[in-house]
């Protein structure tokens, strides 16, 4: 056999559970005492809810990560909470939440006389944590890492007033020095990302990581258009412009917002920004992006809202591309229910055509006639965000102008289905080819119609107020509801309820309308392929806390890891599987205190503590769930191993499993061929050839009685490749 690369026999040792990646330099062979046993299975160790009224009021993770080994020992790896800023922190000399105007000044809130200060925003939600290749060092020593960070709104003026949706909303670049002992994250710098180029930004909610690594973020409930011709103070867009321009003249153009909004990183730690116009215009909690890199997916959060997916044109350009709209078909009714999916295509554009609508000053009376009762032509539907029902007809011509601008709108037009209810995060399974879209509240037009005014009854289930977390299958060669093909391999065909809550019939003693120990309200989803395990961040207005869950795909376990003051959202969900070798899960939480549901009788002291710990409820939190051991930190806690010297016959046991064997005696060489895989190994030898892989063996091949016998542990290892 040709000397080629060559490693210890450990390293071919299956690995269940977890998907460790084998270093693409490989090690130098060990002696056999020095062998360690193989990583078998990880799980999540879940946290009890907060007992006290002190831990009700604060941020913390007691889980812990448990892992076992093939020799069958486990360790535990305990996880902790991290804090990088507060938002009314000041980092390299910007304060985290701040909202600026297109010129980069700080808005200021002049709502207390003689008293003006920044509107800080206490509501931060997306992360993406990513590495910018090239970027430079830190000066601290560490890796340099990149982080977009959204703020989503203001709560309320200085005043004590509501100012959601009236001030401008932001987003930040935090460049970070990453540890390269502990992982640990240091922010170093933030700027505000420059927005002025696209008109602002509009309500950031969820976002995500590309992959070619831009970070896709998003502008939620969208500004009715119809509402704001018939009268511009029935919204929130002239006083937003006039804020972020600092015009009290301007007016603004309600198409001008809710697009999906991509964030490039440069080496320089400079950004630029562009909106998404040909990826539709709704309520955008956040899009995902599918393994092709051109099939997206979409929260559309509100009431009446619709399932969308985006093809665009080309790989890793989300510039131009088909838009469609979902219809249900319902099969069952408990647990969030369970429908077939049908795609309605809505139209295909650049996004210059589509901008060039909204420079032409395009309004909602120029896409749609409208009537105040049935009539012919026109179609009823009911969507948000009005939430009434509708009498329209699409104005000759204006079909690709309605399909982008009034994406929703439009899709009900069609017969998608409009009927969707508090639909937030999305999560992608790339190696099962599973959607994970959560529903926070499966109630209102999700329920049946039973007083018969609805235009369309599609979704029919039965109201569970605790939401429901759903899977979705994905699949190629579909086609349209005009038949024609979808130039997509992961397109969504079926629908099905995952992980439900539990509503209570009562309220519990702490306050909780919906069962503890369940996911109340899913919010923010995010899903890590390596530990096969789907992260669930909770918006729940049923738990006095909001928790972060994990739940194992495999298992169907379900384990809290993290829970939120009380009032507070936990936001900024993102599984970091390996950044240099560390992993993390990205957790912030907004407006902690905020409608608390809290017992009466403990909620003075659970607001006190509050206080004490988010400057009167005035900041929010980004921060991480850390402990997450790494590959290398698995591989150093693995315990030694005796190497299993045990000898077997080769060709028998090769040949009962279905594999090829042939036997050279000129050479005493015997080959096994084994699906894609091939084991070369000679009589009297202690290495073995395996796909072109020397690999140290434990004990010697010899022939015995007739047979080679063989080492049993890397057979069986062989055998079990895919």
């Amino acid at each position: 056999m040709k000397l080629r690369k060559r490693i210890s026999a450990r390293w071919i040792a299956p690995v269940l559970g977890l998907a460790l990646v084998i270093p693409s330099v490989l090690p130098v062979p060990v002696s056999a005492a020095s062998l360690k046993a193989s990583v078998q299975s990880v799980e999540f160790v879940g946290m009890p809810a907060p007992a006290t009224t002190q831990d009700m009021a604060k941020i913390y993770s007691s889980a812990s990560l448990k892992v076992t080994y093939s020799d069958n020992s486990v360790k535990l790896f305990p996880l902790s909470y991290t804090t990088m800023f507060k938002t009314t922190d000041s980092i390299g000399g910007t304060i985290a939440g701040v909202s600026v105007d297109a010129k980069g000044k700080p808005i200021l809130d002049t709502s207390v006389p003689n008293d003006p200060k920044p509107f800080v925003s206490d509501g931060p939600d997306a992360n993406s944590l990513f590495q910018v290749q090239g970027a430079a060092a830190t000066g601290l020593g560490g890796n340099p890492l990149s982080m977009v960070t959204h703020y989503e709104y203001i709560t309320t003026n200085n005043a004590g007033k509501s100012a959601y949706g009236l001030i401008p909303a932001s987003m930040s670049y935090t460049t970070i020095d990453q540890n390269k002992t502990t992982g640990e994250l240091h922010p170093v710098t933030l700027s505000k990302i420059d927005f002025s180029s696209v008109d602002g930004l509009w309500i950031p909610c969820n976002g995500s990581l590309s992959p070619w690594n831009t970070h896709l973020g998003s502008e939620e409930y969208e500004p009715d258009a119809r509402a704001f011709e018939a009268d511009p103070k029935q919204t929130y867009v002239n006083p937003f412009v006039q804020s972020y321009y600092q015009d009290p003249t301007k007016v603004g153009n309600p198409y001008s917002y809710n697009y999906i909004v991509e964030v490039t990183a440069h080496p320089d730690n400079s950004t630029s920004v562009v909106k998404h116009y040909s990826m539709g215009r709704f309520s955008h909690e956040l899009s995902k992006v599918a393994p092709d890199q051109k099939t997206v997916y979409f929260g559309d959060d509100g009431g009446n809202t619709m399932l969308f997916m985006y093809v665009a044109d080309q790989a890793k350009n989300l510039s131009a591309g088909t838009l469609y709209a979902g219809k249900w078909i319902q099969k069952s009714a408990d647990n969030g229910g369970s429908a077939d999916l049908q795609w309605f295509k809505l139209g295909h554009a650049t996004d210059n055509e589509v901008k060039s609508y909204i420079d032409k000053g395009v309004k909602f009376s120029d896409l749609f006639q409208s009537s105040e009762k049935a009539a012919d032509g026109y179609t009823a539907i009911k969507s948000y965000p009005t939430g009434k029902v509708e009498y329209l007809k699409v104005k000759s011509g204006m079909e690709q102008a309605a399909a982008f601008l009034e994406s929703r709108r439009y899709g009900a037009i069609l017969g998608a289905t409009a009927e969707f209810n508090k639909m937030e995060g999305v999560a992608l399974n790339a190696k099962d080819k599973k959607l994970y879209v959560a529903m926070s509240y499966v109630e209102k037009a999700m329920e049946k119609d039973t007083k018969g005014t609805d235009p369309s009854d599609d979704i029919q289930v039965n109201k569970l107020s605790a939401g429901v977390t759903y899977e979705v299958s994905l699949t190629d060669g579909q086609k349209d509801r005009d038949g024609q093909a979808i130039n997509s391999q992961y397109v969504p065909t079926f629908m099905k309820g995952l992980v439900w809550g539990e509503d209570l019939s009562a309220a519990d003693s702490k306050g909780n309308s919906a069962a503890e120990d369940k996911v109340a309200n899913p919010d923010n989803l995010s899903y890590s392929e390596s530990l096969r395990t789907l992260f669930i961040g909770e918006d729940s207005g049923k738990h006095v806390n909001n928790f972060v869950w994990a739940y194992n795909t495999d298992t169907k376990k379900l384990s809290r890891i993290l829970t939120t003051p009380a009032g507070a959202e936990a936001t900024g969900l993102q599984a970091v599987d390996n950044l240099n070798g560390f992993s993390y899960i990205m957790s912030n939480l907004q407006h902690p205190g905020d409608e608390m549901i809290v017992a009466e009788s403990l909620k003075p002291e659970v607001e006190k503590y509050i206080n004490q710990n988010f400057d009167n409820k005035k900041a929010g939190m980004v921060g991480y769930i850390s402990g997450l051991p790494s590959l290398q930190q698995l591989e150093q806690a693995a315990p030694s191993i005796t190497p299993d010297t045990t000898l077997i016959p080769l060709r028998e046991t090769a040949q009962a499993a279905g594999a090829k064997v042939v036997w050279h005696g000129i050479k005493k060489e015997i080959v096994i061929s084994y699906h894609s895989h091939t084991l070369k190994v000679l009589v009297g030898s202690m290495i073995a050839d395996i796909d072109g892989t020397m690999v140290d063996l434990p004990a010697q091949t010899v022939l015995k009685n007739g047979k080679v016998v063989f080492s049993a542990s890397v057979l069986h290892n062989f055998l079990s490749m895919n």
